[in-house]
């Protein structure tokens, strides 16, 4: 009969496998930067980037707020290779005069509650780092900052949503100092505030510490929420890509946009009409502890009116809200005294219940806890598959860290929670480990992971303060070069210039009327390419490319310039044979990505090899000549070739193609080069004085003479010696 009654509460398989993809979809609009705002799951970016890695040690405080008690910790993390810290706690009642006050007595409360721990604990004399563990959505911007968004739970303080709830809670401890009002008024204390952690992140940091596979946080209590830790390309709220930071998902408020409504009973609804926040936290008030008393209570009390129970009599007791709380249901549920814990139970709220009555009430609490159970855990299994599909794994072996006095005191709940999740997420191996020291020990670990990240910074930043250049620094670096510049333009200079301005006959870039069939080659890194382009001017003007990549082994690369070239030219002919062109003489442009010296756009002399390249009998001989010989040596196909061209100079003429404004062209990819339009008349090595030409820097040089010597390091100057070029392209 109870099962009839309440068969929505009774989810299958299927219906929690729509709940998990729901939840996904959820998380990812919560992710994305436009879709942020309208998300009911906030995913809300904890600037928390690392787990403990065991290296952490020193004394730290711990403040956490958001359950039923107010709670004070001290944390000792010692560095003896055993992974071992030391807990002291004090618990605080939280009045409701406080939690439902308004936001100055709020914290004054935290800070008197604090400078009693710290007067217990004997410490008033040290100044200790502090970490903040607060339960309820903020929006972070940095570790030590946290704007609150709304209250959750039994909470309704004014005068702190969307404020800075760590400025408040630092105000406090000052104005604290100087209060004779204080409620335990004691000497100064001296803190310093670094974390602001939710009580998720806080439990995930907790169980980390003692299983670095730990990369969920799980709370079933009060309240419950989950975090985990996302791929930093992933979160569009926070800049970066390299690495992970946790997210806290705030998943209470799953559902408020109707998500769920499909789900939600009668008995939700009319529980959520009477809550402190209706419309907010849907999720959450099907599975917290908070609001599963009061569950029950409106089902029994319906039930009673129906004439199912208690042969239809209602007692005051039943119809007052908050007369069955969670501690009831767990009393009621337990496996032998659970029938007798409910007759007490019953007879206490002046009902006179049969046996019938009682298994038929143990029943609905069952029901009611099983449902909770069945719901976190589809979200849970929600986070564990991104989990995986962000590693690209097929299975994955992973740890949940959990807390929250539902999970910890019910008699079944956990063991629902795990078997759920794992019919769930057959492909994940999970482990669930219960936070034995609380979320506050978390916002103590966090502050210690960021001590320890701050201490290994310095180290790198030691390390790395040679390539932080400044800005007259780099203004040398910009006169230096420039002064290069003008002795590779110079007749009686260039000889000597590192920076050798060569020439490239290229005399101008297009201007739309360009058309025909042309291939051109591209060799300078490890692959090679060959490409057709067919290019169409006038209204119907575009550009059609075909190309096909070759690889380059490294034996030819560094072998003879007779085989480099006529692997070059089998390239070639297999292209023309895939292309069908292999009869047509066209006109070709050979990309050659190497120092060379022109005497015209169609010669080119290479100077010397570099990015790898270390071909024998090519350094002072024509690159052009080389492919011609080569063509000719396999006497298969006839090509023009009408232009040598540095990848520079091919970059600065493609662009050009699409803005006749472009007259630079820079690589930064496996080498490094610039070209730019110059005006003849300053281009000393070669005749003439009307026009622009294209030279190409090869800027790769610059250096090699020791004039930036002083901003060289010694990783720079490993580098070189083990190079196939010591001494060159600095």
């Amino acid at each position: 009969q109870v099962d009839r009654y309440l068969y929505h509460m009774r989810l299958s398989d299927d219906a929690l496998l729509d709940v998990m993809a729901r939840f996904q979809a959820e998380m990812v609009k919560g992710l994305g930067k436009d879709t942020n705002p309208t998300a009911t799951v906030k995913m809300l970016p904890s600037f928390v980037r690392s787990l403990p890695d065991g290296s952490e040690k020193g004394d730290f405080l711990a403040v956490d707020l958001g359950g039923s008690q107010f709670r004070a910790h001290q944390v000792k993390v010692f560095d003896d290779g055993k992974q071992s810290s030391q807990l002291e706690s004090k618990f605080y009642p939280t009045p409701k005069e406080v939690i439902q006050g308004n936001g100055a007595e709020l914290f004054d409360y935290v800070a008197d509650c604090l400078s009693d721990f710290m007067e217990t604990q004997n410490l008033k004399h040290k100044k200790l780092p502090l970490g903040f563990t607060f339960s309820f959505p903020c929006k972070q911007t940095k570790l030590d900052e946290g704007v609150l968004l709304a209250w959750t739970k039994h909470f309704k303080v004014r005068g702190v949503q969307d404020t800075d709830v760590v400025s408040s809670l630092r105000r406090a401890l000052q104005k604290h100092k100087a209060s004779p009002e204080a409620l335990y008024p004691r000497e100064d204390i001296d803190v310093d505030v670094l974390a602001l952690v939710n009580d998720t992140v806080g439990t995930m940091m907790t169980c980390g510490y003692d299983d670095q596979r730990c990369e969920v946080g799980l709370i079933i209590g009060t309240g419950t929420n989950a975090c985990y830790m996302e791929e930093m390309r992933h979160i569009d709220l926070v800049e970066g890509d390299e690495g992970r930071m946790c997210i806290n998902t705030e998943w209470g408020a799953f559902g408020d946009d109707g998500a769920l409504d499909d789900l939600r009973t009668e008995f939700d609804r009319e529980l959520d009409l009477g809550s402190l926040n209706p419309g907010k936290q849907l999720f959450e008030k099907m599975i917290s502890s908070l609001y599963l008393g009061e569950l029950v209570r409106l089902i029994l009390l319906k039930m009673t009116k129906e004439g199912l129970l208690f042969n239809g009599k209602v007692s005051t007791a039943l119809l007052t809200k908050g007369k069955i709380e969670m501690k009831h249901v767990s009393a009621m549920e337990k496996y032998k005294e659970g029938l007798s814990n409910t007759k007490e139970i019953l007879t206490e709220l002046n009902l006179c219940p049969s046996e019938e009555d009682c298994i038929a009430v143990q029943h609905v609490c069952t029901i009611v806890s099983f449902r909770s159970a069945n719901l976190c855990a589809a979200a849970l299994a929600a986070i564990l598959t991104r989990l995986r599909e962000n590693k690209k794994l097929l299975r994955m072996r992973t740890t949940v860290g959990i807390d929250g006095g539902l999970y910890k005191t019910h008699p079944q709940y956990a063991k629902r929670l795990h078997k759920v999740v794992r019919r769930l997420v057959p492909n994940c191996d999970v482990r669930f480990l219960l936070s034995v020291s609380g979320s506050g020990k978390g916002a103590a670990m966090v502050t210690a992971v960021a001590y320890r990240l701050a201490a290994q910074r310095k180290q790198i930043d030691a390390a790395l303060a040679p390539f932080l250049l400044s800005l007259e620094t780099l203004r040398e670096v910009k006169n230096k070069m420039r002064t290069e510049l003008e002795y590779g333009l110079k007749r009686e200079t260039q000889a000597s210039a590192t920076v050798k301005m060569l020439p490239t006959y290229v005399c101008g870039t297009p201007d739309g009327t360009e058309k025909g069939k042309f291939l051109a080659l591209d060799l300078g890194g490890t692959n090679f390419r060959v490409l057709l382009v067919k290019i169409r001017s006038g209204r119907r003007r575009s550009v059609q490319m075909y190309n096909k990549i070759f690889a380059i082994p490294l034996e030819i690369m560094q072998g003879t310039g007779e085989e480099l070239f006529d692997h070059i030219v089998q390239c070639i002919a297999d292209f023309l044979e895939y292309m069908g062109i292999k009869g047509a003489r066209l006109p070709l442009g050979f990309t050659f990505s190497f120092p060379c010296r022109q005497a015209s756009i169609d010669k080119g002399t290479l100077v010397g090899w570099t990015k790898g390249f270390k071909a024998t009998d090519c350094e002072g001989e024509d690159v052009v000549d080389m492919l011609r010989e080569a063509i000719r040596r396999r006497n298969e196909f006839d090509l023009d070739i009408v232009a040598v061209v540095n990848d520079t100079v091919g970059t600065m003429m493609t662009c050009g193609y699409e803005d006749p404004n472009c007259e630079i062209g820079l690589i930064a990819g496996t080498g490094s080069n610039v070209c730019y339009m110059e005006d003849m008349k300053n281009i000393e090595i070669v005749e003439g004085n009307e026009g622009k030409m294209c030279i190409n820097t090869e800027w790769g040089g610059f250096g090699d003479n020791g004039c930036i010597d002083n901003i060289r390091t010694k990783y720079d100057k490993e580098v070189d010696e083990g190079s196939l070029n010591p001494g060159k392209q600095r």
